[in-house]
């Protein structure tokens, strides 16, 4: 039986077809039309799903929240305009007759990863994306921690700081408001009086040039991030941590300086694992299709 990844994007669409062994045997992607609505947009998916002749399983989704996972539908994602309230397990279910898990992208991909990629063999794995916000995401004993209401392991609300700012309903002081990549972008503007790439900011001002205002954000950012790594690890204690995410990935020796100042918060600082991601941008699809039960 093969099994179907869906990944829902702000600005693209991307539905996979994979076999036994997590291969991905056939693939589409598409823009997020926003003159569309959420069922002619998902239609478009089904469409493809439906011209494919494979024995599917099922229809696996992650998409970005807040969802409720219990009832399949999409709560008012600030990222995908015109699909408030749309219960997509429920549409996809009734279109294409198959079976349909819903799960928000982060835990997706965090799933993808400690089953197949960083954390693969791991039994206790936390997954933290740092890219334009942050996700996360639990994985024990091969299994997905959801909560009671879908928002366990939403690392982006974590209280790190005092800082007052906040948007779209993120506690001040959280990581998201304080690390993710439209915070630094925020901040470097507030900093400097005009609007400074990210990358700029850590590659250029950070690292070369060694810029006051520049090391002063970077270095913030580095201490919340290590403090939430330190408040989670007194929480479940995972094996390892995994990191994903453009600034995680892609800002040389940055997730070596957040593990060197997490140390400072853990209770057993000795045991800090931290890894990147393996999977690249396919761990959010390949999680979608791991929801999927195996039949």
């Amino acid at each position: 039986m093969y099994s179907i990844g869906i990944d829902i994007g702000g600005t693209q669409l991307r539905c996979a077809v994979f076999a036994q062994d997590h291969s991905i045997v056939d693939r589409i992607q598409m823009p997020n039309d926003r003159s569309l609505s959420a069922e002619a947009n998902t239609d478009r998916l089904i469409d493809f799903i439906k011209s494919r002749d494979y024995p599917y399983a099922g229809i696996g989704i992650g998409c970005p929240g807040p969802l409720d996972f219990t009832a399949g539908c999409l709560l008012n994602p600030p990222n995908l305009y015109g699909w408030n309230d749309f219960n997509i397990v429920k549409y996809f279910e009734k279109k294409s007759g198959l079976r349909t898990i819903l799960n928000n992208d982060a835990n997706a991909a965090g799933l993808a990863e400690a089953l197949l990629g960083a954390g693969k063999g791991k039994q206790s794995v936390f997954y933290i994306t740092v890219s334009t916000g942050i996700g996360g995401a639990y994985v024990y004993k091969g299994e997905l921690v959801n909560g009671a209401h879908s928002v366990a392991a939403e690392a982006y609300d974590l209280m790190v700081c005092e800082d007052g700012y906040c948007h779209n309903g993120a506690n001040p002081g959280s990581l998201n408001e304080m690390c993710g990549g439209h915070a630094l972008a925020r901040q470097a503007e507030a900093a400097f009086g005009y609007p400074v790439d990210v990358k700029d900011l850590y590659d250029r001002l950070y690292l070369a040039e060694h810029n006051s205002k520049a090391e002063q954000i970077v270095e913030r950012c580095i201490d919340n991030l290590a403090r939430g790594i330190g408040n989670i690890a007194c929480i479940v204690d995972p094996d390892i941590f995994i990191f994903g995410g453009s600034i995680a990935l892609r800002s040389p020796g940055f997730l070596e300086k957040v593990e060197e100042r997490a140390r400072r918060y853990m209770i057993r600082p000795e045991y800090l694992c931290m890894e990147r991601a393996k999977l690249g941008d396919d761990a959010g699809l390949i999680g979608a299709s791991l929801l999927v039960p195996p039949v």
